[in-house]
């Protein structure tokens, strides 16, 4: 839990490196409190209809929130691979970008410094 509300509290850094570890920690929370708003939402029936589409209140409270900690965290962990953060746009690309962009993130930290700072997980140990 500690990984999610560091990435809540950075939410503003675009620069930097994240690490594996945090990225992943963050999107597991970040599933988890969005299933649960969910249920909320379920549970209390709070939902408003935009078009044809239904829309629980509560959870998209909670996505306006995380939004930018999760395009603020996913650039860190670009960077943290050496490759730039324009790199979230692969979705744009059917399937195969969102397949790329997935390696990506699950790929080993570049050792070392590189030109977004050196590597968080040798800065701490």
């Amino acid at each position: 839990m500690k990984y999610y509300i560091k990435a809540l509290l950075n939410f503003s850094n675009f620069h930097g490196r994240s690490t594996s570890r945090e990225f992943w920690y963050f999107c597991l929370f970040n599933l988890l409190l969005q299933i649960i708003t969910f249920i909320i939402d379920i549970a209390f029936k709070l939902s408003f209809s935009i078009l044809f589409y239904s829309i629980g209140v509560t959870s998209f409270l909670y996505t306006l929130v995380t939004i930018i900690p999760g395009l603020a965290i996913s650039v860190r962990r670009l960077h943290d691979i050496g490759k730039s953060g324009c790199l979230l746009f692969l979705p744009i690309i059917p399937i195969v970008g969102a397949i790329w962009l997935l390696i990506l993130f699950c790929s080993n930290s570049q050792p070392g410094e590189n030109n977004w700072g050196p590597n968080p997980k040798e800065t701490f140990i």
